[in-house]
């Protein structure tokens, strides 16, 4: 066997695998440096590099088409979306043309115990405002019935365009007020609505309806008002009136008290309405405003004439009512009656009373028991005749209290009162007598001359 002595193969051009047996295992690695074309093993041939780097190179094409298809997705769902978007907020979106829906995104808002209504849910509760449901109109705006979702039956007030105008802050701090009036006898406030181009106040059914409708439009079905049911309302309201004016900061003038105001629940119990939609009077104080609101034979003297109004401005409309339910006449029609004789409805009321005559203005309905004397019915008759004009006095100041009223229908102080009044009339009868003397004689000596006037000097 050949036996290489020489171990150094370098610069050999030499190819192949290098062997490692036998001589070959005495040479070093650096014996074969410089022969490109050498190899130490069979994995580090050509062909096999050349069959493990095609898989490489098809894994990474793979890579780069996958995030570019990636890329291409996000950029669809990018420019996709707001359309999408869009899309879900249009079909979910109200179309009604005669509701503006803006300013609703927060239903849930509530003042206090208030729940802030949808304009949304009002529609649906009465059927887009149908004139079937239709309760009544006013000086203040329409009142419609509504059913709610849950059943329960709601009255909705749906404000004047006029009112409208009134600012959102304004608006919130009046609900605020009229919110915190809580008393049985008054009509408490359930919730509201409040949009840019509406204003509504929702509150409970009164199954009832008013005393106005008891009086003069019930139904075969509803028999007529009782006398003891009567002074019942006519306490109840009293007492919800005196505690908007005594009970309420800042007090709470009503403006415009009349049978149509004053709701019956389903006890007939009296329940003071549309109180909250008069103006908020500040505290001890009375207020002149510009225009003049309320029901003609309802309004003193001095808030017509001078436009200045009081707690005696409701305590002179609450006079009126109590005439409303003695005699089931509007307070219009007992004008109309004064008139004929050339009388207030006071005065004419006070001769009635003064001559025994007050079958002229009872009720048809109570005549019955009235000309029976049934159960003191013509003393009761007679004392809230008497409490109806100490309220109607023309001269505010010398009205009573709305809380002195309601002592007064409890029955206590009001032969005092109306003793201390008769003697008070009395005397100012006597007073305008003495200045018609003083005034006749001024006219005796208005035309005598100047040096009989003088006197003999």
């Amino acid at each position: 066997m050949l036996i290489y002595s020489c171990r150094d193969l370098s610069h050999n051009n030499l190819s192949g695998i290098i062997p490692t047996s036998g001589s070959f295992s005495r040479f070093t690695p650096i014996s074969f440096t410089d022969n490109p074309f050498t190899f130490k093993n069979s994995s580090d041939s050509p062909s096999n590099n050349s069959a493990t780097t095609a898989p490489s190179a098809r894994s990474s094409a793979s890579n780069i088409g996958a995030i570019a298809g990636g890329a291409a997705a996000g950029a669809a769902m990018l420019f996709a979306a707001p359309i999408v978007v869009f899309a879900w907020w249009w079909r979910r979106k109200p179309h009604d043309q005669f509701f503006d829906l803006l300013d609703e995104e927060t239903p849930e808002i509530h003042l206090g115990q208030l729940r802030r209504f949808t304009l949304r849910e009002l529609q649906v509760a009465t059927d887009n405002f149908s004139p079937n449901n239709l309760l009544g109109r006013g000086g203040f705006g329409k009142v419609y019935k509504g059913r709610l979702l849950d059943g329960s039956l709601i009255a909705i007030k749906r404000l004047n365009e006029d009112r409208i105008g009134t600012g959102e802050r304004q608006f919130l701090m009046e609900v605020e007020i009229i919110s915190m009036a809580v008393h049985q006898n008054l009509l408490r406030l359930q919730g509201y609505c409040m949009t840019p181009t509406e204003r509504l106040l929702v509150y409970p059914y009164m199954e009832n309806k008013s005393l106005e409708t008891r009086l003069r439009e019930c139904s075969d079905s509803q028999p007529p008002l009782d006398w003891p049911t009567r002074r019942k309302i006519a306490l109840g309201s009293a007492r919800g009136l005196s505690y908007l004016h005594e009970g309420c900061y800042p007090k709470i003038i009503h403006r415009d008290v009349k049978a149509a105001n004053i709701l019956l629940d389903e006890k007939l119990e009296a329940v003071v309405g549309d109180f909250g939609l008069a103006r908020i009077m500040d505290y001890k104080v009375s207020h002149v405003v510009t225009g003049v609101m309320g029901t003609l034979g309802h309004i003193p003297m001095e808030y017509l004439t001078a436009g200045r109004t009081s707690d005696k401005t409701d305590v002179f409309g609450y006079g009126i009512m109590l005439f409303e339910l003695i005699s089931g006449r509007r307070g219009f029609d007992l004008v109309g009656l004064a008139n004929e004789e050339n009388a207030r409805v006071h005065d004419w009321v006070k001769k009635l009373l003064e001559e025994d005559r007050l079958e002229v203005l009872i009720d048809p309905n109570l005549k019955e028991i009235y000309d029976g004397g049934e159960q003191g019915v013509p003393e009761e008759v007679r004392l809230l005749v008497q409490i109806a004009l100490l309220c109607t006095q023309e001269s505010a100041p010398n009205r009573p209290r709305m809380s002195t009223v309601v002592t007064m229908l409890e029955d206590d102080g009001i032969a005092e009162h109306w003793d201390a009044w008769q003697r008070k009339t009395m005397v100012q009868a006597s007073l305008q007598g003495g200045q018609g003397v003083s005034e006749a004689r001024n006219d005796s000596v208005a035309n005598l001359p100047p040096d009989t006037l003088s006197g003999p000097r």
